[in-house]
């Protein structure tokens, strides 16, 4: 049997492949980073051409880096930026407008029209989510409604829609001659479209939305074999028998599959996955239920997550648009620089605020400044913003669930940030750990398909790859947390009821 797994990780800034043996080690890894393009305030737009380009060019990297070939290869896992929107013509492959990235905010107004007489939660029974700019059903239908002569194609059955992972894998597998289009079922839940107890379209919603039936990808499970990559593909003839969105697949990733075990991923944004086995929970302190995995035949495993918008793009704007650091890196440096956050608190609602809020009309806000704050302070006060959220989301699901968390398992790029690591377990007053691998989201994808395949027998064995790099524990008085949480949470209040209808 061949010896290794490749993972496509499709994310929101770059692509990449990443070549992973046996013990779940990286061998190799090919990445390439997408433009983001910022017609307006608020719009976020890729192109998918330039992803699918990208994404042929990072697996060549990571196969020649490793002397590999695709009879290396026992399979092919795909994992992606999760509600970003694809719309393409059938037969040419073209797609109609660039991908409309999760955190557009353009589609405010379908969020209001579809909620006016019902509420945000007008289907959130069924789907498990609110209504909000953050997922793809409204970003497909904006599209079905501002770009000339789309609703005409898409109505005559011209048109497909995919998120990533679909527009990765229809490419992957012949595109306009014979691709296959399918998803799995945790893309497929962030959608707004598919019932989380059948795991199939609502034809019923897809009609509120104005979205035809045929525009839609098959739902399938997150690990069998879709397909195999045709003639074209440096990997012609693998099989592709992993699909798991983003952040399940970094849950995955990190071995964390029984209810009660989660795990946060510090990226671009945060966003905690806590698994609740096979009891589907509808959250009622603002988290979203979604599904975690599905293996084949089994049963189907549901999670509460709570999606918050802005943690590693915040240090990208005290970099790129205050210019107060050169590099992510010298924050924590900046933030070591002063004992405090000197009284500041910073609440990054750059596209108002995510879980558990659900707030579209906050924006960003530093509160709490005297003559006394220093860039240290605001330094400071970014890290904190990070683990400030990540302790209202898992106050919510504490809330919602009678499940202890006994640990919070992490990864993404600020995991390396000792200081955000140590005061987020401050924060939680459980340990924070990091495992050796911290590239969990496309191990996850890599585990999905390794299962399909057989190249990995079972979860136990995924289990037994898991290795604890370093752990931060606790440390900090009860009552200097109860303080700062009472602060950060009236710093938050000063950040919403800012949007006006002028505005």
């Amino acid at each position: 049997m061949p010896d290794y797994i490749l993972a496509i990780d499709q994310g929101t800034t770059s692509s990449r492949a990443i070549i992973f043996d046996r013990t779940g080690n990286i061998v190799s890894t090919g990445q390439k980073e997408h433009e983001q393009i910022l017609p307006r305030p608020g719009w976020v737009e890729h192109d998918p051409m330039e992803i699918w380009k990208n994404v042929q060019e990072v697996i060549g990297i990571a196969l020649s880096r490793a002397d590999l070939t695709r009879h290396h290869l026992s399979g092919i896992g795909i994992t992606n930026q999760r509600e970003t929107t694809v719309v393409w013509d059938r037969t040419t492959g073209e797609p109609v407008y660039n991908a409309i990235v999760w955190q557009d905010t353009r589609t405010q107004p379908i969020v209001d029209r579809l909620a006016k007489d019902h509420g945000t939660d007008r289907f959130k029974s069924i789907v498990g989510l609110p209504l909000a700019t953050y997922f793809a059903g409204t970003k497909i239908a904006w599209i079905l409604e501002n770009v000339d002569g789309v609703r005409e194609r898409a109505d005559s059955g011209a048109l497909l829609f995919g998120t990533t992972d679909t527009w990765v894998l229809w490419n992957l597998t012949g595109g306009s001659h014979g691709g296959v289009h399918v998803t799995d079922v945790t893309n497929a839940s962030r959608t707004l479209f598919m019932d989380l107890d059948t795991l199939e379209w609502r034809d019923d919603i897809l009609e509120e939305f104005g979205v035809p039936r045929s525009m839609m990808p098959e739902i399938r499970s997150s690990s069998e074999i879709y397909g195999h990559a045709k003639d074209s593909s440096l990997l012609r003839e693998t099989p592709i028998a992993g699909i798991l969105g983003d952040q399940q697949a970094a849950t995955f990733g990190q071995a964390a599959f029984d209810a009660g075990e989660s795990k946060n991923t510090y990226g671009t944004g945060n966003f905690v996955i806590f698994q609740t086995g096979e009891e589907k929970v509808l959250s009622s302190d603002g988290l979203l239920t979604t599904i975690g995995y599905k293996l084949g035949d089994e049963p189907v495993t549901y999670a509460l997550e709570g999606s918050i918008a802005v943690t590693g793009s915040l240090i990208q704007w005290l970099r790129d648009q205050l210019g107060i650091i050169r590099s992510a890196p010298e924050v924590e440096t900046l933030a070591a620089s002063v004992d405090d956050n000197g009284g500041v608190y910073l609440v990054p609602a750059f596209s108002g605020l995510f879980a558990p809020y659900w707030r579209p009309d906050a924006r960003g806000a530093i509160v709490g400044l005297t003559r006394f704050a220093n860039k240290g302070h605001i330094a400071r006060a970014a890290l904190e913003a990070v683990a400030f959220q990540t302790r209202d989301v898992l106050d919510a699901v504490g809330s919602d669930t009678s499940l202890d968390l006994g640990e919070l398992r992490v990864d993404g790029g600020m995991v390396q940030n000792d200081t955000l690591m140590q005061f987020q377990a401050d924060l939680l007053g459980v340990p924070v750990v990091r495992p050796v691998i911290t590239e969990t989201t496309a191990l996850g994808a890599a585990y999905a398909a390794g299962l399909a395949t057989g190249f990995w027998s079972d979860l136990d064995e995924l289990r037994a790859n898991w290795r604890e790099d370093e752990r931060w524990e606790p440390s900090m008085d009860s009552k200097e947390v109860n303080r700062l949480m009472r602060q950060w949470r009236k710093a938050v209040t000063k950040s919403m009821d800012w949007v006006d209808d002028d505005v």
